[in-house]
């Protein structure tokens, strides 16, 4: 019911109910994007759309989609407004959802049935808590699930590259995540030139995207390559081919992490206690949300945000991520 990030850290929880209860019939609500890049995944039955773009209308839409449809369980992990009202709109008997402390804009009242009160903790390990209230085993297991065809234009695209390829995603949807270009650019040149790699450019085209790609263009003395737009599933084809990435606290760092591709995460505005890698290549990421020292107190996860912090990322900081990077995962 949210982002491409959200999706991702929903697909263990997908894989794990489908083990405990093979023969369950599962429902996945998703919106159009996320809906697509999860296509063809032998855990799900069936997958209902949420059109988030028709605004108010899409409540009314979702309705007619389900009316005459009853479920035996119904799981909000979403805990806002939108997850709630799409919750309520679903017939059944149980509608199970976080706490009321965690439960954003009144949602806990489209639910009957509420997973008890916890402290904060990284996103994933409170989902989880909704498997360990139905006593279901957890299972950590990302799967994305490529058609043949989709694997072949992956590998093609990997074969247009001689040196191991560092696929850069310098923008997010939300702007207080981004690192700064002038920083981006220094990590380009430094990968180019000294550490063996091709910098890859890699996201949407949206005009925003667009326009940082030619000002690192501009700012690069060895300009990267440029790989924008495209679907959801070609990004993910081409961050499963890469060999190394590096991105902020985005929907495609999460995609990355699932495939298995090393990825240093660059964080200051958000915590990566709380939103980072989880489970896999937490070593590389750049932490500037707890200071530049990492001793500022602020130890237990958090949902706050610090505006600013990606500003004190310094280009050093990720160059010895990326060495790190190359000595630990890259093979010989």
């Amino acid at each position: 019911m949210s982002a491409v990030g959200s999706t991702v850290q929903g697909m263990p929880i997908v894989a794990s109910l489908r083990r405990a209860w093979p023969g369950s019939h599962i429902m996945w609500v998703l919106q159009p994007g996320p809906a697509k890049l999860m296509a063809g995944r032998p855990d799900v039955d069936r997958t209902i759309i949420f059109h988030r773009r028709l605004g108010a209308r899409a409540y009314s839409r979702f309705r007619r989609d389900v009316a005459g449809e009853t479920f035996d369980l119904v799981i909000c992990l979403q805990p806002n407004f939108k997850g709630g009202m799409v919750t309520r709109l679903l017939r059944s008997p149980e509608r199970l959802g976080h706490d009321r402390a965690r439960a954003r804009d009144l949602s806990w009242l489209a639910t009957n049935r509420r997973i008890p009160p916890a402290p904060v903790a990284h996103i994933q390990d409170e989902l989880f808590e909704f498997l360990d209230h139905l006593g279901v085993p957890r299972c950590l297991e990302w799967r994305f699930h490529f058609t043949e065809e989709e694997r072949r234009v992956s590998a093609r695209w990997r074969e247009g590259f001689s040196r191991p390829v560092l696929a850069i995603v310098p923008r997010s949807s939300n702007a207080r995540r981004n690192w700064t270009l002038e920083g981006t650019a220094r990590v380009i040149d430094v990968a180019a030139g000294d550490l063996g790699l091709q910098p890859v450019l890699l996201g949407g085209d949206s005009e925003e995207e667009l326009r940082d790609a030619r000002r690192l263009e501009e700012l690069c003395g060895v300009p990267p390559r440029v790989a924008l737009g495209g679907t959801l599933r070609e990004l993910a084809g081409r961050l499963s081919a890469s060999d190394l990435v590096l991105a902020p606290d985005t929907g495609p760092l999460h995609m990355a992490v699932a495939l298995g591709t090393p990825t240093i995460g660059l964080y200051g505005y958000t915590d990566p206690a709380r939103s980072g890698p989880y489970g896999r290549f937490t070593d590389l990421t750049v932490d500037r949300f707890r200071g530049s020292a990492g001793s500022d107190g602020w130890r237990a996860p958090s949902r706050a945000t610090r505006p600013g912090r990606m500003s004190r990322i310094r280009a050093e900081d990720v160059v010895l991520k990326l060495e790190r990077a190359i000595r630990s995962y890259l093979k010989s």
